[in-house]
């Protein structure tokens, strides 16, 4: 295998990205069960989904789409890397700074004249510290893109562990120590922090670490403006989609601000950040792995292309259905004790417990479509691109529309019930495409994604289903839970043996895999 087919290993990929993922992740789940216990329900709505919803939409606005389309340009990797190289992608990139402030100011004057706030108000401060934090982020924003095409996937795992120990480091500090200080300023401190760490890092490594100088990493000269056309133009493309996407990503949030009650937004708070743990650690970067993956070999000239992408995908939408189906058999029957051991019974005995239930079959789906559409992504054409923009347009209307329908009904469930039938649309779309894209070959096959096993976690997921009916007690919680816990794990090593019997080949590849260098 050459080096850059090595770089491009849909493996060694992965497991960098998981390993990043599980530190910037599981380091701040570790914090927020002591978080949880220490704040009131409206300042837990605050934190867990209003400046969240604020920086998540300046981000993926600004970045989203120019992330994606440079993932696609075709960076050579071999020999020497010249400022002249890579001027082209850095021209680029730097065209996420200025659309990030517009959006940055777009977004602050929105939420100033919604909520009628001045800037004396607490409130109203913690959001504009939250947008310069957003433009510390965008700073970093065109070295990222830069990493990320090249494969330096562990200067990424380790600028953003650092960046998220000191967000927590931060919010922990001034939690315990300045009690008196307005929690929403200090969310935004520790906001900041986090960006700060992001643009320090990444900057740092490129001007001390490569034969890099500043002007270099800002390739911008008088007479000298030109941009890459076709790369812009996609990058514009993907901009365009992530509009829509975002009402697809953060419609139930927006619409939860919107219409909901604060200890309704502290509740799918705390379940989404419980719940899409695994999305996070597992899901979000395989789907980049896959992503990266995808697009170098549509990229190549191998006489085997389409025979080594299906390949690809079969064993991509495998791996991902089989840890979906983990979820659905074992998260349901686990959901109300999971919460009662992390948060305390006043959030187990409330709604957060049934709503965490239905996540849990609401992981699956999200697993199939963000592996799904991400080979949609990585192979589509520009026109076939614009098709499936149109097809997110009609998705998110029907989303958000449901999304208002079913929060009045339902509350958290209801919006987990939207999510879902959304995300169901998704994959048939997805699906029709890969179908036409695979209509002349047969090295792709939606049966072969079944992983092998899968009827006996269903019959796992009804044994524990049974065993917390009969044997959980609330009352007497821990004598109760240990039975209930025996039982689960009994199956759950029942099901791994049987899955590992007949995938065996299947997870050795996946867990094996050759040595490689940065």
């Amino acid at each position: 295998m050459s080096k850059d087919g090595d770089r491009t290993n849909l493996s060694r990929t992965f497991k960098y990205l998981l390993a990043t993922q599980f530190l910037s992740r599981g380091i701040p789940f570790i914090f927020n069960s002591w978080i949880v216990r220490h704040l009131t329900v409206e300042d837990y709505a605050v934190y867990a989904v209003q400046f969240h919803l604020f920086v998540t939409c300046v981000l993926f606005l600004s970045r989203e789409g120019f992330r994606r389309a440079c993932m696609r340009a075709d960076i050579k990797l071999e020999g020497a890397l010249t400022k002249d190289s890579v001027a082209p992608l850095l021209k680029v990139a730097w065209m996420t700074f200025p659309l990030g402030v517009v959006i940055t100011m777009v977004a602050c004057f929105i939420i100033f004249w919604w909520q009628g706030l001045s800037l004396f108000d607490p409130y109203a401060q913690a959001i504009l510290i939250n947008g310069c934090a957003c433009i510390l982020e965008l700073l970093a924003e065109p070295l990222y893109i830069l990493s990320q095409t090249l494969f330096l996937l562990k200067l990424r795992l380790m600028v953003e562990t650092a960046a998220t120990f000191s967000r927590c480091v931060t919010l922990y500090i001034l939690i315990a120590n300045l009690t008196n200080m307005e929690k929403g300023i200090v969310f935004a401190l520790s906001q900041a922090a986090y960006g700060a760490c992001l643009f320090m890092g990444y900057w740092s490594y490129f001007l001390l670490f490569r034969s890099f100088r500043s002007s270099d990493l800002f390739p911008f000269r008088l007479g000298h403006m030109n941009f890459d056309k076709q790369l812009s133009n996609m990058c514009m493309l993907f901009t365009l989609q992530s509009f829509r996407k975002l009402i697809l990503q953060e419609g139930e949030k927006l619409v939860l601000v919107w219409l909901d009650t604060p200890y309704n937004q502290a509740v799918y708070g705390l379940v989404d950040k419980l719940g899409s743990l695994v999305v996070r650690l597992v899901f979000l970067p395989f789907e980049e792995s896959s992503y990266a993956t995808f697009a170098r070999a549509a990229s190549g000239q191998s006489p085997h292309k389409s025979k080594n992408i299906g390949r690809c995908l079969t064993e991509a939408l495998k791996l991902v259905l089989l840890i979906g189906l983990i979820f659905l058999a074992f998260g349901p029957s686990y959901s109300y004790s999971l919460i009662r051991l992390l948060y305390g019974q006043k959030w187990s005995d409330g709604e957060a417990s049934t709503a965490l239930r239905y996540y849990s079959l609401y992981i699956i789906v999200l697993a199939m479509n963000g592996t799904s559409e991400a080979f949609l992504h990585a192979v589509a054409t520009e026109n076939q691109l614009k098709r499936s923009n149109d097809s997110l347009l009609v998705f998110s209307l029907i989303y958000v529309a449901l999304n208002v329908l079913l929060i009045r009904s339902a509350g958290a469930v209801g919006l987990i019930f939207a999510n879902s039938l959304n995300m169901i649309l998704r994959i048939i779309y997805s699906a029709i495409f890969i179908k036409h894209f695979f209509q002349e070959s047969s090295s792709f096959s939606f049966y072969g994604c079944l992983p092998s096993g899968w009827i006996i976690l269903l019959l796992s997921g009804v044994a524990t289903l049974i065993s917390e009916k009969v044997f959980l007690d609330r009352e007497k919680f821990w004598p109760s839970f240990f039975i209930h816990f025996s039982i689960g794990f009994t199956f759950f090593c029942i099901s791994a043996f049987v899955i590992y019997r007949h995938e065996r080949p299947f997870i050795t590849r996946i867990i094996h895999f050759r040595d490689h260098f940065d």
